[in-house]
């Protein structure tokens, strides 16, 4: 068996006891974070080195993106792209060498929120989020190996997957276009959404609250972050989980973990 977690953790070093507290808890083999807002050399290995995560593959820059995948497995870096060949830390990619896993890639990506207004023309962010995606998709039509994908996605694809769909449709991350473009992604290769394989629609699976809004009490929830595998990989899924809680600990980051375990 082999655990996989994602999580936008919005700040690694600011969080550092908070992700110590989740790899105590809930005991993923491999992490995959993103938004660890630090460049590379100030990644606190230390942190995970003494939870026995002692194999890391850290993308990171100064100030703001970042990701990082961190394993009790061994591993090897795989892949570094720049979906908007402009330098932004937004990918990296493992291969995992252990005998949990072998051969296993995981590729770890933090999308663009795309900005506020969901026009192309009035709105350069929307733009790169879209063309993110379509180079992406242009690498997934060639992948000829089981992958697992995972990483805030900033894209909510379902009507269930926000809390008030027709409120949402013109507010980026939920508008038609983005979900046309992910479709597009998706079926370039085949991926398996796995949230909505062991948690089908229209059950509640959401992954991200605003900081604007108290969460719990209005509870307006958008299903941002996945984990989408190939066909042959995602057979052998067995369970899937968020982690809701973490949104109750202390200055918590405004997205939960995912956790997916599959039978290798």
């Amino acid at each position: 068996m082999l655990s996989v977690a994602t999580w936008n953790i919005n700040s690694v070093r600011l969080r550092a006891e908070q992700v110590t507290r989740f790899l105590s808890e809930q005991a993923p083999d491999v992490l995959c974070l993103q938004e660890i807002k630090c460049a590379e050399h100030l990644f606190p290995h230390d942190v995970f080195e003494a939870a026995g995560y002692t194999h890391r593959a850290v993308h990171g820059q100064k100030g703001y993106h970042g990701v990082a995948t961190v394993s009790r497995v061994p591993l090897r870096e795989f892949s570094r792209h720049d979906w908007q060949d402009n330098g932004e830390a937004r990918h990296v990619g493992v291969e995992l060498l252990g005998p949990a896993g072998q051969g296993l890639i995981i590729e770890n990506v933090y999308i663009p929120a795309g900005g506020d207004i969901p026009d192309r023309e009035a709105n350069a962010k929307f733009g790169q989020k879209l063309d993110f995606l379509e180079r992406m998709t242009r690498w997934a039509d060639a992948l000829d190996r089981p992958t697992l994908i995972v990483g805030d996605f900033n894209i909510a694809p379902l009507p269930e997957d926000v809390y008030d769909h027709k409120a949402l449709l013109k507010v980026v991350s939920h508008t038609p276009l983005e979900v046309e473009t992910l479709t597009r992604f998706a079926d370039a290769h085949g991926w398996v959404d796995l949230g909505r394989k062991h948690i089908p629609a229209p059950e509640r699976n959401w992954s991200w609250w605003s900081y604007r809004t108290y969460w719990q009490e209005k509870d307006r929830g958008r299903r941002l972050d996945h984990m989408w595998a190939s066909p042959e990989l995602a057979a052998q899924s067995r369970a899937h989980r968020f982690v809701e809680e973490t949104r109750r600990w202390e200055q918590p980051s405004d997205h939960v973990p995912l956790v997916t375990e599959f039978d290798l």
